[in-house]
């Protein structure tokens, strides 16, 4: 993203979604002196939390309310029936009265029929004569997903220890993997940074990873720390990756900038963007708490200059007594002083309990000092506004280059990193797939760019009005910029010329 255009009239004010009610199950069976739990990986393509790994759950649907649920009424009811439903469909255990007298295949064919749309949960229930108990699904926490995230839930989780002859598989679909894990085994994976988690489920497996009876891990799964109003205040998606959603004045529809705190013992903060003092005082109030712990913060990172990602800079900097670190070309655009200059490939050492090593990457192309920051040891990077993970880049010449641009977005494909930690939107699990998507989709756009050059020229203002004709019109002047920055690069190939403000194909 980039700085608002002027003149775009766009309301700075964020609307966040009204969370939506939702059940988890947290399925469990006894492993010797513990528990394993089974998890899923959700698909790559889902708008919410694609390539994450969860717990089976879904939303609630009006049809739930119509399940009898014994022990339960009114929302309660409707909940555990959710819970229950969403349990069968992912994970095929069916947790009802008088379900362990089903065979498999009819309890296959049943899942197989829900999922189709061909019968409906309660007609499923009575037919086969079953009863949903909430003894069944234990309440075990509820969660909201924070106002900056686009897709919003109220999760009510449910304890569910799974029958001893239930066998628990996922079907191809939006689940990609399913399988029982030792709760340390999948804590070990968040550590490493090869899955990542939402808040709640890393405070589910670390309860599970100590499980002592039912009524202790429940105790435990509702009052998780850092947590207020059921929102959780520190998000870490992989162990030593912080990220706080910031309020800024970017372009929409992302109506933040994500500001990151990286590190076990040694703190570096990313890109501190917003100067509303209510905004960084939730990155002030994270850092405080690590503080607290024994951390201590070394340095502000800026990956550019512009305003979104720099506005409250300075007052962190002063704030926390620390240097501001950031590329030459982003120093010599910043009204206060950086105290070290970054260079391509230099290597940020952070002491601690696990020690990080952050190797920087020049990456110009939307901003000439634009950096990124990549994790050696998981290949996860945060990568400022190279990708987006809601939203678009614009490339506005003559800060931005698209021939460099997309030199860089090649490099971190071939890197190759894993995870993207973008400045706006959601981590992005398979960084290299997402990498060659921008590059397919520039390529096809420059494709129509020149493809709507006629042989009498044509104004900047014409190229976009056909080349962006799939785009709403209010975002044509962002479009403008990222047209320009597109024709500039065909120039300097020499496959177009401009003359007195209108631009020919070479030989045309």
């Amino acid at each position: 993203m980039s700085e608002r255009l002027p003149g775009m009239g766009i309301p700075l004010s964020p609307t966040a979604a009204e969370p939506r009610l939702s059940a988890v199950a947290i399925l469990y069976r006894r492993a010797g002196d513990g528990a394993q739990v089974f998890w899923v990986k959700r698909g790559e393509a889902l708008r919410f939390a694609g390539g994450f790994y969860a717990l089976p759950g879904g939303k609630l649907d009006a049809a739930d309310a119509r399940v009898p649920v014994r022990g339960a009424a009114g929302e309660e009811a409707a909940l555990r029936s959710a819970a229950a439903r969403e349990l069968f469909e992912e994970t095929g255990v069916l947790m009802a009265e008088g379900a362990q007298a089903l065979p498999e295949p009819r309890r296959a064919e049943l899942r197989r029929a829900l999922l189709a749309e061909e019968l409906k949960w309660a007609d499923l229930l009575q037919r086969e004569g079953l009863a949903l108990r909430a003894e069944d699904f234990r309440a075990a926490g509820r969660w909201i997903t924070p106002p900056s995230v686009p897709v919003r839930f109220d999760a009510h989780f449910y304890l569910v220890e799974a029958p001893p002859d239930s066998h628990a598989e996922v079907l191809p679909g939006e689940l990609s993997e399913g399988a029982w894990i030792d709760p340390e085994a999948a804590l070990a994976r968040w550590r490493d940074g090869s899955a990542l988690l939402h808040p709640p489920t890393v405070h589910a497996l670390q309860v599970l990873a100590d499980f002592k009876d039912d009524a202790d891990a429940r105790a435990r799964l509702a009052t998780p720390a850092y947590c207020p109003g059921f929102i959780s205040q520190r998000i870490e998606f992989q162990r030593g990756v912080r990220v706080v959603a910031l309020e800024t004045a970017t372009l929409p529809p992302a109506m933040h900038t994500n500001a990151y705190v990286l590190g076990h013992g040694e703190l570096l903060v990313v890109d501190p963007g917003s100067s509303d003092v209510k905004q960084y005082a939730k990155l002030l109030s994270l850092v405080a708490g690590l503080k607290a712990e024994g951390m201590k913060p070394v340095a502000v990172v800026l990956t550019h200059h512009h305003g979104d990602h720099t506005g409250g800079a300075r007052a962190v900097k002063e704030r926390l007594g620390v240097p501001v670190w950031a590329h030459a070309r982003t120093a010599d655009r910043l009204d206060f002083p950086v105290e070290r200059l970054l260079q391509d490939g230099e290597v940020l050492e952070l002491a601690g309990a696990v020690a990080q090593r952050w190797r920087v990457l020049h990456t110009p192309g939307h901003a000439q000092g634009h950096v990124c920051l990549v994790d050696e040891l998981s290949r996860a990077a945060v990568v400022g506004d190279m990708v987006a993970g809601v939203g678009t880049i614009v490339i506005d010449p003559p800060e931005g280059n698209m021939g460099d641009y997309l030199t860089q977005l090649a490099r971190l494909r071939d890197w190759p990193v894993t995870t993207l930690y973008p400045a706006h939107g959601g981590p992005i699990p398979d960084g290299p797939a997402r990498l060659q998507e921008y590059l397919k989709h520039r390529a096809a756009r420059e494709a129509v760019i020149l493809e709507s050059l006629p042989p009498e020229g044509a104004t900047l203002a014409r190229v976009v009005a056909t080349a962006y004709a799939d785009t709403h019109p209010l975002m044509h002047p962002v479009a403008e910029r990222s047209a320009l920055a597109t024709l500039e690069k065909l120039a300097a190939e020499g496959r177009v010329r401009e003359e007195s403000l209108t631009w020919f194909r070479t030989g045309a």
